[in-house]
């Protein structure tokens, strides 16, 4: 008898990565085989964003184009589109069940029982305070050499513009003790890194009377993991004294995702986010004082409401001084039962000419940044081949590096030199060839 086959359809961040591969687990563990989207399959799980407006629309039409794709099929939309916004999901009819970002261990028996018949189902519980960090693991990221490790999920820092606390619900951390077992498992299946993440990862421990350092101690001192990597961070909670333990920890990535929004001080404030400009360049010091050489990656948002012209200026101007690695530019989005929804509004046309000058601006500083790398010997997690037969994979400062090289490659860490800029990162030879 062939198997069932389902496919897992992902929107989002990396915490929506990790519950789409532990989805994908528990539905292997129960006989279906894991297929690309693209293939027919006779289950599609549309895992959700809802950070923005535009992964709404792609839920929806990820929906359309998979029941176009499978008539017959069970499709799934779970995660935080529906948890934010249940009335709106409930009515889309493309979708069999419909369940939120707290109960996605019940997905796969939704679908089971909707296979053998059952009625269409919605499901959308509601967060609560005291709330448990929902249990979950995965060892197998599909032919990936990094995975993602879920230790934190919640926030409760109510930015003007955010919907995620509606979301994602109040902050809960994973115990250590499971954290310790899932890591074990990684490192047997021979993932050669792990990446921490949380929605708000900062905070993971504050309801354990624990901290992140905590967490990332534990991984950095895990058998077979050699690189441990953390997401991203809110940086009004990262202190000096948690700097001074980090960088005595073997295998911590000198790569940190600060999150900024905005480099003006009267956005933030109206954002209502917890740090102006000052702090947070004493933060940026303060990491690179203790980790020389490493990378600072971050979001910029722009066109918030109320955004003048001086204050756009003010933020690119703070972009560039901060000379970060990367950084993902982003328009704002309104999102309905947020403060900034009911603000003023910049133009679309300013805005998009904006988000078009921010992105002019942070190439400008990913070239500068990686003009330093080039003549550096690093080691390098070699992933896959690209397009072009190239391999390709990172340093622990996150620089993209390519290589043209005949033998297979893929989850060594291999040395090497970095000697001329390439696509988004740099070409790179073995070191000693």
């Amino acid at each position: 008898m062939n198997k069932l086959r389902a496919a897992f359809y992902t929107l989002g961040c990396k915490v929506n990565q990790y519950e789409s591969h532990a989805m994908m687990s528990a539905f292997e563990e129960a006989g279906f085989s894991i297929v690309e989207p693209e293939q027919e399959a006779e289950v599609y799980v549309i895992n959700s964003c809802t950070v923005t407006a535009t992964g709404d629309k792609k839920s929806r039409q990820a929906l359309r184009r998979f029941r176009r794709q499978a008539p017959h099929g069970v499709l799934v939309l779970c995660g935080c589109f529906p948890q934010a916004f249940p009335d709106q999901a409930s009515l889309i009819p493309e979708a069999d069940i419909i369940m939120g970002s707290k109960n996605r261990g019940q997905v796969l028996q939704a679908v089971q029982d909707r296979l053998a018949g059952a009625e269409r189902l919605v499901k959308i519980l509601p967060h609560c305070v005291g709330e448990p960090f929902e249990p979950m693991k995965t060892g197998n990221f599909h032919s990936r050499t990094r995975a993602f490790l879920k230790i934190q999920d919640g926030c409760e820092r109510r930015c003007s513009y955010c919907i995620i606390p509606d979301a994602r619900g109040p902050i809960r951390s994973k115990p250590l003790e499971d954290i310790r077992e899932e890591l074990a498992l990684l490192g047997a299946q021979g993932y050669r890194e792990v990446v921490l993440v949380g929605i708000n990862l900062s905070c993971y421990g504050l309801d354990l009377g624990l901290s992140l350092t905590d967490a990332l101690e534990l991984a950095c001192h895990t058998p077979g993991i050699d690189r441990v990597r953390l997401g991203s961070l809110e940086p009004e909670l990262l202190t000096d004294k948690m700097m001074e333990r980090w960088k005595q920890l073997p295998g911590l990535c000198p790569q940190f995702h600060l999150s900024l929004q905005s480099g003006c001080d009267d956005t933030l404030q109206r954002m209502n986010r917890q740090y102006d400009t000052g702090e947070y360049r004493r933060i940026a010091a303060s990491l690179r004082s203790a980790f020389p050489g490493c990378a600072l990656t971050t979001d910029v948002m722009v066109a918030f409401p109320g955004e003048t012209p001086e204050e756009y200026r003010k933020s690119e101007a703070f972009v560039r001084e901060m000379n970060f690695a990367r950084t993902h530019v982003f328009i704002y989005s309104p999102r309905p039962g947020t403060p900034a929804a009911l603000m003023t509004q910049v133009e679309k046309q300013e805005a998009s000419r904006r988000a078009k000058a921010m992105a002019l601006a942070v190439e400008d500083c990913q070239h500068r940044f990686l003009q330093t790398q080039l003549g550096s010997i690093q080691p390098v997690l070699w992933e896959n081949r690209d397009s072009k037969g190239l391999w390709q994979g990172y340093t622990p400062n996150y620089t993209q590096v390519y290589l043209d090289h005949e033998e297979e490659l893929g989850g060594q860490i291999i040395e090497a030199e970095l000697t001329q800029l390439y696509q988004n990162g740099c070409m790179g030879r073995l070191a000693g060839e």
